[in-house]
């Protein structure tokens, strides 16, 4: 908080086993100015539906802060059903979904039933521009670390309805995006910035620097990327 000087928001993720360190978390965070919640199912054991919307709602009623549900059964085994948002709608301060369960038609469900009531922000950065060509709000992205200029071009632009732009800037991307559904995503990331001069390559154990064979697959494809780089600077137009 001290850092941003309020000059953007600051969303505390919630990764938690009990409700009770949940809870104790989420209040920590609005203690501490916190702009925003996002929370992730029940870690460690799979909690039913039931005992997943009880654990969404009791940390809700805990605080007053805004919450964004993180939707990724591919990664936590755990999905956010319609029927799980239908119970979770009556708490004012859950209003969004990080939408990562690599279902575009997932959107237009959510969207049917229940219009405008949750945000819908694309979690998947290599289903980016189909999500926001179906109407998700956002974005929460990865590559964004290391690509800002072009993340925000490929969202403004098709806000904007410039489709071919966006879809230029989107395939150029597509191997940069790839590099953030592997289970390495953190160092894949890192070594992005660290050829845009927006990071350090440091990753904190356990995950270790990527080494071999791995690392050089990775380091070609940022390679290539950067020698093709595209101007994207006109994108601010919208801003």
């Amino acid at each position: 908080m001290e850092s941003v000087e309020n000059k953007v928001a600051v969303v505390l993720n919630i990764a938690e086993q009990s409700t009770r360190d949940a809870v104790a978390a989420a209040r920590k965070a609005e203690q501490l100015g916190a702009h925003g919640l996002m929370l992730l199912p029940p870690m460690r054991y799979k909690a039913t539906e039931h005992e997943t919307v009880i654990y969404f709602k009791e940390i809700a009623d805990a605080t007053s802060l805004p919450i964004m549900i993180y939707n990724n059964p591919v990664d936590y085994k755990i999905e956010v059903t319609l029927d799980m948002f239908d119970a979770l709608k009556t708490n004012k301060n859950i209003n969004a979904v990080k939408e990562s369960t690599r279902d575009i038609t997932n959107i237009t469900r959510m969207r049917s039933k229940f219009g405008d009531r949750f945000a819908i922000l694309c979690g998947v950065d290599t289903l980016a521009m189909e999500s926001l060509v179906m109407g998700a709000d956002g974005w929460v992205a990865g590559l964004v670390d290391a690509y800002p200029e072009e993340t925000c071009a490929i969202y403004y632009y098709v806000r904007n309805g410039e489709i071919e732009k966006a879809r230029e800037i989107y395939r150029w991307f597509m191997p940069l995006l790839e590099l953030d559904i592997s289970p390495q995503l953190v160092q894949n990331i890192k070594l992005c910035e660290l050829a845009t001069g927006l990071g350090t390559g440091f990753v904190r154990p356990p995950r270790l620097p990527l080494e071999g064979v791995e690392k050089n697959r990775v380091t070609d494809i940022i390679e290539k990327a950067m020698s093709t780089r595209p101007n994207v600077s006109d994108y601010k137009k919208y801003i």
